[in-house]
């Protein structure tokens, strides 16, 4: 089980940005190693006006901190540092789902990248 810490500075979640990325119907999750350190897996978590108010951002982002909380656990790897988006999807898909969006897209971001033998025209 991985430790887990929190991004807090905006200087931290624009490190993560540059990092790798991927998409699933209720968040977007964006990962990068920290560097040669290892440590504790760190999360933040946002959620633009897009989502809606600030009651609806909020709910938003606490269901992220719970999915997090029950299943990054185990998934997530010492040393990276995460960011979640919520999407609109993120209120509307029960929460079961949510968790496994979630955890594909740890895997996901943790897979080798795909090998190409052919090029392309």
């Amino acid at each position: 089980m991985t430790l887990i810490g929190r991004l807090r500075k905006r200087a931290e979640f624009l490190f993560v940005k540059g990092g790798t990325k991927f998409v699933a119907p209720s968040l977007v999750l964006q990962a990068r190693v920290r560097g040669p350190q290892v440590g504790n897996a760190r999360f933040g978590f946002t959620a633009s006006k897009a989502i809606g108010g600030s009651v609806q951002r909020n709910r938003a982002r606490r269901r992220l901190k719970e999915a997090v909380r029950l299943a990054a656990g185990r998934a997530a790897v010492g040393g990276y540092d995460y960011v979640l988006i919520a999407r609109s999807g993120t209120l509307q898909r029960r929460f079961a789902e949510l968790i496994k969006d979630l955890e594909r897209a740890l895997a996901k971001v943790h897979a080798p990248p795909r090998q190409r033998d052919e090029k392309r025209s």
